[in-house]
Order: C-alpha cells, then structure tokens, then sequence
C-alpha cells in the first residue's frame, strides 16, 4: 500500500492511499473533525466515483471496526482446527498477474497447488459457482479458493499476484 501524506492550509490535511491493488482511496481530514473519503475509478484515478463524509464521532468509530476494536475475528487457528487445516480465501487476481486469459486447467491449479477454484466473481458481478478447468481467469475477478494455507499463499503469491 503506497500513501501519500499532505498539508491542506486552511482545511486539514489529505491522505492519497493506493493499494496494492491500484486502488486508490482519498481521505480529508478537516480541522473541524470532519472526514471526507472518495474512492476513485480503477482504470482513472482522477475520477471519483463514491465518497462518504463522517463526522469526528463516526470517523472513530468506523476506525475501531476496521482496526479489529469492535470485533475481533476468530482465531485463524481456531477456524483452521474446525476444518482440519482446510482454509477458504477470497483473492482478487491483481493486474499483471500471470493467472491473466490464462484458464484454471492450463494453470494445474489443482493438480500443480492442491488448491479448488470454488467459485469466480467476474467484475461485471457474473457468478460462475463451481468453475470448470475451461475457466479463464481475468485481470480483477474474485476467486473463491479453498485449500491449506501454505498451499494457498504459494498459489497466490506465483500466479494470482503481482508481486514477482
């Protein structure tokens, strides 16, 4: 996650955050205590599509559901005891992925990781439940896995990321 911090004189200060999915989020913090957020256009980070304006008592509140102050999930350890080891992630295929127009067989998702594609959710919202080894994978779609944790984060990390 890259942020950039700066000086609003007059206002409060601006905090640009991209993720490490490129995307970018836009949060003013005003000297009243009033906090703008925008989130911008995945493909035009100039264009902002949404934004939420809170107030000092909701900005803090929101803050502590994010930072786990609220609610705490259950120990990673807990769930994967229930299961037996078994995990269920949801990834975003991140651009310049090279999972990208590639399908789930050609890639031996799982023959090569041991991992199952549960399901895919396409950017347009399209649903493909208990996707085929034809399946092609596309820059932005959600892929529901399932498998072991070390054999998840090697899937992930070797194709469904762009960190190389």
């Amino acid at each position: 996650m890259n942020i950039r911090e700066s000086e609003l004189p007059g206002i409060g200060r601006k905090f640009e955050i991209v993720t490490r999915n490129d995307e970018k989020i836009v949060i003013i913090i005003h000297d009243d205590g009033r906090r703008e957020m925008y989130y911008y256009d995945e493909n035009n980070h100039e264009e902002s599509i949404s934004n939420v304006t809170l107030n000092d008592s909701e900005a803090r509140n929101l803050a502590a559901i994010l930072g786990g102050m609220i609610y705490k999930p259950q120990a990673l350890e807990t769930i994967e005891m229930a299961f037996d080891g078994l995990v269920i992630e949801w990834f975003k295929v991140e651009p310049s992925a090279p999972a990208i127009r590639q399908t789930i067989g050609a890639l031996g998702i799982r023959k090569k990781y041991n991992v199952t594609v549960i399901a895919i959710l396409k950017r347009n919202m399209k649903k493909l439940l208990n996707p085929g080894p034809e399946s092609v994978i596309d820059e932005g779609d959600t892929l529901v896995l399932s498998g072991e944790r070390k054999e998840l984060k090697k899937l992930i990390s070797e194709v469904l990321s762009n960190a190389r």
